[in-house]
Formats: structure tokens, sequence, C-alpha cells
């Protein structure tokens, strides 16, 4: 989960080739299998607050989602997906099968299944009337509960869809997960050549739709040098000197605000005692941007202070036990990109948030959506539904109020099966 960015809700532009999404979205809603399927979610409410209850109590710390995703693959299953499997990443996945040539495009939608606590946390939900209170239980178990509603509601209205949809709970979405379950999902997963649209479940509000993608960039700096006694080395090469030194420039550095770029020094570690010059001395690095260019920048300049810190220390002190030097690792790499506001799958779910008497608000995030739109697919990320608060705390909520847990279900379900073309 990230903090969202809402863009101006400027109307989008006309779809090229005469497309309506407005109307296509419409025709859905009004259609006998879309109303059976509202109808079975309305009856299936209760299955889908027990399967998120029953989920968050399955622990998914990072790395470690296998027991969850062992237990989802099983409700898809369950559900009716067919090739149903857990990938060699850990990703749980399997497929509905729409009407079009087999092996032809296909829609991919995710819900992460990892949260940001460790392993040992209690994930024993509390309930208090509609109140589901537990670490995770909005970010992300809600998404993949929806998830869930979402196969049963398609299957119970008997909706067709032209192209296949492929159904994922996927890892490694959390902090130093890195996006990894997506990553694989669409540069090595065995559908990664026929996935061509991309919807992503997390974040709360129905009507939100992320459409641009938050880079970052996070590096772990490690400055070594000889090292020595503090008192009897006294004048060697210090790397902690030239750690803070970049620091100290780095915290000079300017950004723009528009758009949005940022930079953080987040851990620093090292030295073995307080009357010992340091070997080595570490700095975790958390780079960020709206835009592309922006990263670059802020990357290039980033690594060139290093280098003039590093630079400056050895000419400061003497050498002669040997110099410090920097080691910059790249620990973190989310992509940024963008779909534009014009494309398909964004007026379709933007059709689908107006049908339902809201406005859509375009937002820019950081979610596994960024992967796909880095490479160019069309991908947009909503809204699980809520409300809720408290997320990536101990006491995070969230609000399973009959009405607005229908209703968003009910959305998804609609901006699913629009996108991949019901017929």
């Amino acid at each position: 989960m990230a903090i969202l960015i809402f863009l101006s809700s400027v109307p989008g532009l006309a779809l090229a080739q005469g497309a309506n999404p407005d109307a296509d979205v419409k025709r859905l809603l009004s259609s006998p299998e879309f109303k059976q399927a509202a109808a079975f979610i309305e009856s299936d409410y209760e299955r889908f607050v027990q399967e998120l209850i029953a989920l968050n109590e399955i622990p998914a710390p990072p790395f470690k989602e296998q027991a969850r995703a062992k237990a989802y693959a099983d409700l898809l299953r369950k559900a009716g997906l067919s090739d149903v499997a857990i990938d060699p990443e850990g990703n749980a996945l399997g497929v509905r099968k729409g009407t079009g040539p087999a092996g032809g495009p296909m829609l991919a939608v995710v819900a992460h299944l990892d949260t940001v606590f460790p392993e040992g946390t209690n994930v024993k939900v509390t309930r208090q009337g509609t109140r589901l209170a537990a670490p995770g239980i909005g970010d992300n178990t809600r998404g993949i509960a929806l998830l869930l509603a979402v196969v049963r509601a398609m299957s119970a209205g008997r909706m067709r869809t032209t192209k296949d949809v492929l159904f994922v709970g996927n890892v490694g979405e959390e902090g130093e997960g890195d996006l990894r379950g997506v990553k694989y999902l669409l540069r090595q997963g065995p559908y990664k050549d026929r996935i061509k649209q991309f919807i992503a479940i997390d974040g709360q509000e129905p009507s939100s739709i992320t459409r641009g993608g938050v880079g970052s960039l996070r590096y772990r700096v490690s400055f070594k040098g000889p090292g020595g006694h503090s008192y009897g080395a006294f004048g060697l090469v210090n790397p902690a000197f030239a750690m803070g030194a970049a620091i100290a420039k780095f915290s000079k550095l300017q950004v723009p605000s528009n758009p949005k770029t940022t930079f953080n020094v987040g851990v620093v570690s090292g030295g073995t005692s307080v009357n010992s010059i340091p070997a080595e001395v570490r700095m975790d690095i958390d780079l960020r941007s709206e835009s592309c260019a922006e990263l670059k920048k802020v990357n290039e300049a980033f690594l060139g202070l290093v280098k003039q810190a590093v630079d400056e220390e050895n000419a400061a002190r003497s050498t002669r036990e040997g110099k410090v030097d920097a080691d910059p690792k790249l620990i973190g790499d989310r992509p940024c990109g963008e779909t534009p506001q014009s494309s398909a799958i964004v007026q379709t779910a933007s059709a689908v948030v107006t049908a339902f008497g809201m406005t859509p608000r375009y937002a820019i995030s950081s979610t596994d959506s960024n992967v796909p739109m880095s490479m160019g697919i069309p991908a947009v990320t909503i809204g699980r539904g809520g409300p809720g608060g408290r997320a990536h705390a101990p006491d995070e909520w969230t609000d399973v109020e009959r009405r607005g847990s229908i209703e968003a279900i009910t959305m998804a379900t609609a901006t699913i099966t629009a996108a991949a073309n019901m017929r």
C-alpha cells in the first residue's frame, strides 16, 4: 500500500474507433446475467466476511506467504477456476476461460497476499459489529477476499467474456518484496506474453482509479575503509565521515514539488565500538518520483554526491592504510509509469464508477500496477472498499458494513467483466 496522490478529474478523452464505455457499462449493468450476478453477491455476503477473517488468520509475512498462497489456491479451485497453480515465485493463480480463441489476449486481475508484518505477529481478527480489526485485514486481505467474491459472482451470473481472465493472489507487493510477484508474472510467468490488460485490487476507495505509478529506487550504500583505533590510528580516513558528508550533501538536494519527487535516509548502521574507527558503515536510501525523468535525475545526483563525499574524505585524511570507498547496492526498484486517461481500461473503470453514482478520482500511487505500466501494458488499480484505517499498524481495521461491501464487490465485478469484453 502507498499514499495516493489524486490527479485532476477532467473528463476522459473519447476512445478511438467509436467505442462508448459509458453505453457499454450501462448495457452490462442492465443485462440479465449481471443482475443475476449482483443478486448472488448479496446472497454471498456472509461467505465474503468469513473468508476475509479466515484468510487474515493465515500469516503472510514478507517472503513467507506460502501457507496463505496454498489456502488461496484451494479457494480459487473451489470457486471454479481452471489451471489453478502456485507459480515458482509463490503467486496463486487460476484462469476463467473466455469465448475467444485459445491462447489469445488475457486480462490479469491481482490482489496481493502479503502483509508488512513480520513472522510471529498475532493476526487473530477481533470483531465489533461490522468492524474487523487485525494486522493486514484491510491491506490487503480484503482485496484477496473480494477477488474470490468476484469469481463466484461471474460464475453465478453465467457471465461470458471474450478474453480469458487470470485471477492472481500475488506475493511481494509490500516493502522489500519489491513487486517480485507481479514482476515474475509479467516477465517470466507462463502467461507473460498473453497479458494485455491488468487490474490490481488495492486501496480503499471504490471511486479511486490509480493510473500512474510512483517510481522508487532504494539503495543500501556501504562505506568501507581500513578502520583502526580511535586514538592510535587517528588521522586515517574514516568511512563514517564520508557517509556523514554524503548525508549532509544529500539533505540539500533540490527536487521539484511537481512532479512530486522525494528522497530519504531511512536507516544508518555499522561500526564496532565507540573507540574504533569503523571499517564499515551503511545507510539505506529511498528515492521516489511521479516522473520517470525526475527519478532518473535524483538517482544520478545521489550517486554523484556519494562519489564526491568519498573523494573528499580520501583527500582530507591519510590513506596510508587504504582508501575509503562506497558500494551503492540497489535493493529496491519499483518502476514508474502511466496509463493514459484516454485508454480503454481507464475509461471503462471510470464508466463503472460513474454508473454507480460516484465521481472518478484519478490517482498516482505505488502498487502492483507499476510493473505493467512500465512495460506499456494498460493497467489500473481499483479500490477494495471500506471504510478502514490504521493500515500497516497492529490495530489496522476495516468495516464490512453490508451495503458498502456489496457495492464494492459489485463495482469490481462490473469493471473486470467490462474490461474482459463481455458478450
